[in-house]
């Protein structure tokens, strides 16, 4: 699969908003948004004209897909599965992006990204009731436990967080940290995504 190999923080700058691309950086003074709030480029700082309604649905439509770090394709049929789900369509989508797997490990504290969490989930340090999942997509649903491979426990990065995560847990997810263990207590709700976003802008989007 494609991936993006260049500066992540250009796409915070992008979208003009933290997206948490790059771990503890995004929580720090370090932050590039916080440095250079325009958009990259040397026009970066000229001023914007007024976007159009279509530029303002792609905006956060790519905004969404960027936080999650998913491509075009798969993030489109994540829209068509939330379609097919019963209630409002926005929240469905945003549902079954909190759910991937790679993201409950991120907001759990067991990774410091998002890119980083799916890199452990490739390389299969991650167990889901006691199976090995190596694909990040993975949903989880209400009840499911996540724990660290036994072999993969004295990695510097669990290490790192048994000494204790200083990021704010969403309600629906609870982490021992001494154990390496995080459960599935609930599923997400609107409130629970960590960044601003209008997901009925993406619908509108897809909508066309």
């Amino acid at each position: 699969m494609a991936r993006n190999t260049g500066s992540v923080c250009r796409m915070c700058r992008r979208e003009g908003t933290k997206l948490f691309l790059k771990g503890e950086k995004c929580f720090s003074q370090k932050c590039a948004l916080a440095k250079r709030p325009t958009p990259p480029g040397q026009h970066g700082q000229a001023r914007q004209r007024k976007m159009s309604e279509y530029g303002s649905q792609l905006r956060e439509k790519q905004k969404a897909r960027r936080a999650y770090g998913m491509m075009e394709t798969q993030f489109h049929l994540t829209y068509e599965n939330a379609l097919k789900m019963k209630g409002v369509t926005g929240e469905n989508l945003l549902q079954l992006l909190e759910r991937r797997l790679d993201n409950v490990v991120y907001r759990t504290g067991l990774a410091a990204s998002r890119a980083q969490a799916r890199q452990l989930v490739n390389h299969g340090h991650l167990l889901v009731n006691g199976e090995k999942v190596d694909i990040p997509s993975y949903t989880v649903k209400k009840g499911d436990v996540i724990t660290v491979h036994a072999s993969s426990r004295d990695l510097p990065l669990f290490k790192a967080a048994r000494e204790g995560s200083a990021r704010i847990l969403p309600k629906w997810l609870t982490c021992n940290f001494d154990e390496l263990k995080a459960t599935v207590e609930n599923l997400p709700e609107r409130s629970d995504v960590d960044f601003a976003l209008q997901e009925n802008m993406i619908i509108e989007f897809y909508s066309r």
